[in-house]
């Protein structure tokens, strides 16, 4: 048997320290601190439901990892392990073979409890996908932090992946993530769990690797009582036209999946391309702005709404 002695991510008061979750950096919603009465008022047609429904979506995580290859790492810490160059020859194949290893890795706690007994893999697959890290991220978060980071986490899925726009092919590669995880609570009844954020991916010689994590947590009780900020058309039409003055003519939405891509034509006469994606909780997150060159090429961009109101203040 092996014995895993589980190590503890401290919190500071210090608001600046950076914490982690997932071996991610988190972040914190940036909720305005004062909303307009009319934000608050939902469209009376809108089944708010949707907003509270876990996903159905099936899992990205799929490849399989059995005792042949776990065998071979068994007692080993990271620092003594090599991963196979297969596992990391393209951006995406790494990605899942990164989440397919993490899916049956668990850190439950005394205080955070879950399952019946062994959960998955237990602790062992952590040292194995900590090697997916680059070792500038690894110098960011040490393997302790790393660890500690998976507390009161029993299982991960991947949902969602999607390749942020990259025109000009430029390191790093960014790509959207959506995770769902099952996590121990204080009454031994597991729940789920769901954050969305980006991975970081460089290549180093002929291999790909992790760079850098950011998450943050998905809340089902906000869209369902914020009226238009949960649909990108709306943040498009609040944010961009009426705050910036910036749209002459919205085009219509195309949605392929759960990418949305919102086109317009500028007030300044340039054309503008706004990818969203949608979560779980049903929320329309932005994740690229891009702008027409003179060229005809699309150029990733970004226009500040807030700066908007700032300068009409």
């Amino acid at each position: 048997m092996v014995f895993w002695r589980r190590a503890r991510l401290r919190i500071h008061a210090d608001e600046k320290k950076t914490t982690y979750t997932m071996g991610a950096e988190i972040q914190k919603h940036h909720r305005r601190q004062q909303e307009h009465t009319k934000e608050k008022e939902t469209n009376p047609q809108l089944d708010v439901e949707q907003f509270f429904r876990p996903s159905r979506r099936s899992i990205l995580n799929r490849r399989l990892f059995g005792y042949q290859f776990f065998d071979p790492y068994y007692n080993k810490t990271y620092a003594e392990i090599n991963l196979p160059h297969s596992l990391l020859d393209s951006p995406e194949n790494m990605l899942l073979n990164y989440f397919s290893i993490l899916r049956e890795a668990e850190n439950l706690t005394s205080q955070l409890i879950g399952g019946c007994g062994t959960v998955g893999e237990a602790m062992l697959p952590f040292p194995i996908a900590y090697n997916f890290f680059s070792k500038t991220y690894q110098q960011k978060m040490p393997y302790t932090s790393y660890l500690s980071s998976f507390e009161g986490i029993g299982h991960t899925n991947l949902i969602k992946l999607y390749k942020l726009p990259n025109p000009n092919n430029v390191q790093p590669i960014h790509y959207f993530v959506e995770l769902e995880t099952i996590n121990g609570t204080a009454s031994g009844v597991s729940g789920f769990q769901y954050h969305y954020g980006t991975i970081s991916v460089v290549q180093v010689g002929d291999l790909y690797k992790i760079d850098a994590i950011t998450l943050t947590a998905e809340d089902f009780l906000c869209a369902a009582y914020h009226g238009w900020r949960q649909e990108g058309e709306g943040v498009v039409d609040v944010e961009y036209g009426n705050w910036c003055k910036l749209i002459k003519k919205r085009l219509p939405t195309k949605r392929e999946g759960y990418v949305k891509t919102i086109d317009f034509i500028g007030t300044d006469g340039n054309d503008y391309r706004f990818i969203f994606v949608q979560l779980t909780n049903d929320t329309d997150v932005l994740v690229s702005q891009l702008m027409k060159s003179k060229q005809g090429k699309w150029e990733v961009t970004h226009i500040d709404p807030t700066k908007c109101t700032e300068n009409q203040r």
